[in-house]
């Protein structure tokens, strides 16, 4: 008996590989294994959803670009790096436009190889506009100072809510032994010196920044937190809760105490200009001429930023938006960030866990429940793009949420359900192939796998549509054969019946010499059962009177069939010993079947039907009403049918019609009329002419009590 997975079982199953897809993602989650994938991820969600438009109008970059290298060059004679007094050119023009603030990303650490002039000329430039950030470097092994300089003012930039190296527990982050500051014209007239030290992500992709540093106790903001302090005048700030708040302003941290950024699409989305165009605009105002940038005013209460772009000044790193990426631009978008507040959060790592759970758990599902392949296929690839959808929703209101974890779940659940259900659905499917397909179609058996709850053996009480045939005087021809030539006949012949049952949904139940038994609407359910049986009947016949030619030539006998049907309640199911069984039919049904099968004999027809078929066909195919018999082994009579086609009615309706004369006088007693009905039909009609001589021996031999009924004394 074939027993399926049970609902238990299979819920046993799922839920075994949902924990362990979630179990694998948190274990590879927390060994950081997953952090080289998770960063790609992040990188494809920034290049999808980043957008210009979300940029602040209040930061403007300018760039020493390959331009204002060869403008300087080839029209002044600078050669790099250019003579400090350029910059504070630059200082003065944005001093003269009201820029709120400058944050220069260039490194003075070494007197001016031009003289101390030029280093004054800067350090008076700075002092000029009082709202000039520099900047210093912070490392760990790198930098020539390990304390304050004492002739340098401390930093103005003060965090409450730090108390010691150990408050909050991820200070030591920001703690730097060693540091680079710049010449004493800029330290000493800098509204701010901010750190300069960028970190990029294990793979070298810059994603996050330190919002400030710490060295020998002075806290140092990065350099875009610096440029909005000295454009706010606030240079105070308190830390608590994993932010870094500045006024109504805060700044997430995470564990690692950096703040994830947001960038836009590129650079071009922050107002740029080239530090030629400003050189040359200042330079042309001092004159009183008209400036190469026509309206300074576009400056005006901006932060605005200095910067190298040129490939040979070796400032370009990679970051989600690009592979080539101004560092000065990475301080900018912290500064974008920071007015837009809209830093990227980290979701919570619960959060993510309970997505890869939820994902390991519908693939689970998916796959256990699911029959056909397109759907085993389908659905976990749906829900394994559910995450990445998620993700793109997290990203557009601030959040990293956490998609590896979610993938390698969904993986791991479905790989491991599709082998759990290979070793135990797989193995009820391979019985079921090996035990049915001997006797139902491919299609049948198809179905049988793919619902294996409908299929219940070991005997059940089903309806169906018997058929029995079998081929007329076999006996004789096959005494005319040689062994391999009646093998051969039986094969070619059983070979083309049988695949017509098939075709239409029959089961064969077994083969006895040249007997076909099969029967309808078991295993499965199948709508219209009769119909296909008398379908299969009559292609039978069509297809047996093809190859008659071919079989006379064989033998030397015309081949014919006899099938008898009926539909009816039956025991079937698998029957035999616990080694060997066969599926098959049990039941007064399946007799009265076998019993139309020999009936043909004594009317001479080849196709019948029981009126408990018939009144399952409608008007499917065309009838005549053979007559009420009572077959041996059965007390009450059955009206039974010859099925056909319309086209075969129609050609002989007259013989048909004459035919259903003669058989009303017959049901009536009335011999002698229904005989000489009959005898003018018996020689083009076989019924007709069994019916005459039926008639006749009913006169000579009058019955007592007459039924209408026609008695089979023989199988």
């Amino acid at each position: 008996m074939i027993r399926g997975v049970s609902r238990a079982e299979k819920r046993a199953c799922t839920l075994a590989v949902a924990v362990t897809g979630a179990l694998v993602a948190f274990f590879l989650l927390q060994m950081g294994w997953l952090d080289s994938w998770e960063a790609k991820t992040w990188d494809w969600r920034v290049k999808s959803m980043a957008e210009k438009g979300l940029a602040s109008d209040d930061i403007c970059l300018i760039l020493v670009d390959q331009n204002s290298l060869d403008w300087g060059k080839e029209v002044n004679g600078w050669p790099w790096p250019w003579p400090r007094e350029v910059y504070g050119v630059i200082i003065d023009y944005f001093k003269r436009n009201g820029a709120k603030a400058l944050g220069m990303d260039l490194l003075f650490t070494e007197p001016s190889a031009y003289g101390a002039h030029d280093d004054t000329a800067l350090g008076k430039a700075v002092a000029g506009f009082g709202k000039v950030c520099g900047v210093l470097f912070l490392g760990d092994h790198t930098g020539s100072e390990q304390q304050w300089p004492e002739a340098f003012p401390s930093s103005p930039f003060k965090i409450a809510g730090i108390k010691d190296r150990h408050h909050p527990p991820f200070l030591h982050q920001f703690v730097f032994p060693r540091a680079s500051f710049p010449i004493p014209e800029v330290s000493e007239n800098a509204a701010l010196l901010c750190n300069a030290h960028l970190e990029p992500d294990p793979d070298g992709i810059y994603r996050r920044i330190k919002p400030f540093g710490i060295f020998d106790g002075r806290h140092l903001p990065v350099m875009g937190l610096g440029c909005f302090l000295a454009g706010s005048g606030d240079t105070h700030a308190e830390m608590n809760d994993m932010k870094l708040r500045i006024g109504k302003l805060a700044i997430p941290i995470d564990a690692k105490g950096d703040a994830f950024l947001r960038f836009r699409s590129n650079l071009n989305s922050y107002s740029t200009y080239s530090a030629a165009a400003v050189i040359q605009s200042e330079l042309q105002l001092r004159e009183g001429k008209n400036s190469t940038i026509p309206d300074g005013s576009v400056f005006k209460g901006k932060y605005v930023f200095l910067g190298f772009s040129a490939p040979g000044l070796y400032d370009l790193r990679p970051c989600p938006v690009s592979g080539v990426y101004p560092g000065v631009g990475i301080h900018a978008t912290f500064l974008d960030n920071l007015l837009s507040n809209d830093f990227i959060r980290h979701a919570p790592l619960w959060m993510s866990m309970m997505l890869a759970c939820f994902v390991s758990f519908a693939c689970a599902a998916s796959v256990s429940y699911a029959n056909r392949t397109m759907v085993v296929a389908a659905f976990p690839f749906f829900w394994m793009a559910v995450p990445i959808l998620l993700s793109l929703v997290a990203y557009r209101q601030g959040y990293w949420l956490h998609l590896m974890a979610s993938e390698i779940s969904g993986a791991v659940s479905v790989f491991s359900g599709l082998a759990m259900k290979y070793a135990t659905e797989g193995r009820q499917k391979r019985f079921i192939k090996s035990a049915f397909n001997q006797y139902l179609s491919p299609a049948v058996i198809d179905q049988i796998i793919a619902h294996p709850e409908r299929l219940r053996l070991g005997g059940e009480r089903r309806m169906l549509t018997i058929f029995f045939s079998d081929l007329q005087g076999f006996t004789t021809i096959s005494e005319s054969l040689s062994p391999d030539g009646l093998a051969q006949l039986l094969n070619e012949y059983l070979t083309a019946m049988t695949d017509i049952i098939i075709e239409l949904g029959g089961t064969v139940d077994k083969y006895e010499g040249d007997a076909i038994i099969a029967f309808w609407n078991a295993p499965l359910e199948i709508p219209g059962h009769a119909q296909q049986c008398v379908e299969a009947a009559l292609r039978c016949q069509e297809t047996l009177a093809r190859m008659r030619p071919d079989f006379y030539s064989k033998t030397g006998h015309q081949l014919h069939m006899r099938i008898g049907m009926n539909t009816g309640f039956a025991i079937v199911g698998n029957f035999g010993s616990h080694t060997k069984f066969d599926y098959t039919m049990l039941g007064d049904s399946v007799n009265l079947a076998s019993r139309l099968e020999g009936t043909n004999k004594e009317f001479g027809t080849y196709t019948m039907i029981s009126e408990f078929t018939r009144k399952e066909l409608g008007n499917a195919f065309a009838f005549r009403e053979i007559g009420r018999v009572s077959v041996v082994g059965r007390k009450e009579a059955v009206t039974v049918f010859e099925p056909m086609r319309q086209d075969d009615f129609s050609a002989r309706s007259e013989i048909y019609i004459a035919f259903a004369d003669g058989l009303a006088l017959f049901y009536e007693g009335r011999f002698e009329q229904a005989h000489e009905i009959f005898s003018r039909q018996a020689d083009r009609d076989p019924p007709a002419s069994a019916y005459a001589a039926k008639c006749r021996a009913l006169i000579q031999n009058p019955p007592a009590q007459w039924e209408g009924v026609w008695r089979m004394t023989q199988k």
